[in-house]
C-alpha cells in the first residue's frame, strides 16, 4: 500500500490526472476515511475539470477533519467564480521584464506530500527569518528557500521598502521554480534592479509553455 500511495503522489507531481484518480480510489477501497488519500483524488478531479466530484470529496474531508486546511482552501476557491472560470489553468502570462522579474529555483524544499498540492500559479509568501527567504504556499506551510545569494539581495531591498510578489511556476518531486516580480522600488534604488539578468528576451509563461514576447504580440495580431 505504501508503494500505490507514493506513485498516487508522484502521479499528482507530473499531472497524470486519470492514473491519480485509479490509484487514489484504490487505496480508498482499502482506507476508506484517509484524508490525505481523499484529498489527492479530489485536487486530481480538479486536474481534470470535474469540480463537482472534487467538492464532494473535500466536504467529506470536513466531516472527518472539520478542520482539514487543504479541504478549506480548496472548497473556498470553488465556490470563487473566478476560480471556477479559470479551471486550474493559467490564463494570465508571467511576462519577464529585464532587472523586475525572475523565476528561480528553490532549494531545501518541502516533502512530495505538500509539494503535490502546489498549483502553477498558485500565490506564495516570502518569509524573512534568520537572513533567509522562505517560500510558503496558502497555508503558510515551508515549501522551500530561495538561493543565498538572491536572499542576501533582496533582504537588502525589502528591508528598505521594496515589495515583491511570488507565485508557483512548476512542482515536480525534487525541484519547485518560482516567479518573482517587483511590485514596488524606493527611489533609493531607482536605477538599481532587484535582479541581474543577462537574457536579451523578455519571455511570456502560459501552460507550461515559454514564448517569446515578440511571438505573443505576432499571435495577437492574428486573432484580431
Amino acid at each position: 500500500m505504501l508503494q500505490i500511495k507514493s506513485q498516487a503522489i508522484h502521479t499528482a507531481l507530473v499531472g497524470d490526472w486519470e492514473n491519480a484518480i485509479t490509484l487514489n480510489e484504490l487505496i480508498l477501497q482499502e482506507e476508506p476515511n484517509d484524508i490525505d488519500t481523499i484529498n489527492r483524488l479530489a485536487f486530481a478531479f480538479l486536474g481534470i475539470g470535474k469540480t463537482k466530484e472534487a467538492k464532494t470529496l473535500y466536504e467529506k474531508v470536513l466531516i472527518l477533519d472539520m478542520q482539514n486546511p487543504i479541504a478549506i482552501r480548496n472548497l473556498k476557491r470553488l465556490e470563487d467564480p473566478s476560480a471556477k472560470r479559470t479551471n486550474l489553468h493559467i490564463n494570465n502570462l508571467f511576462i519577464e521584464e529585464p532587472g523586475k522579474t525572475k523565476i528561480i529555483e528553490l532549494i531545501n524544499i518541502a516533502d512530495k506530500k505538500i509539494i503535490s498540492h502546489l498549483r502553477s500559479g498558485e500565490r506564495l509568501t516570502l518569509c524573512i527569518k534568520r537572513m533567509k527567504i522562505f517560500a510558503l504556499d496558502q497555508d503558510n506551510q515551508y515549501i522551500g528557500m530561495l538561493p543565498d545569494d538572491l536572499c542576501k539581495r533582496l533582504i537588502k531591498f525589502i528591508h528598505v521598502g521594496n515589495k515583491y510578489e511570488a507565485y508557483t511556476r512548476t512542482a515536480e518531486s525534487n525541484k519547485i521554480t518560482i516567479f518573482i516580480r517587483e511590485l514596488k522600488r524606493i527611489n533609493k534604488y531607482k536605477n538599481q534592479p532587484s535582479f541581474v539578468s543577462t537574457e536579451k528576451t523578455k519571455l511570456s509563461y502560459t501552460n507550461n509553455n515559454l514564448v517569446t514576447k515578440n511571438q505573443l504580440e505576432h499571435k495577437n495580431e492574428k486573432s484580431h
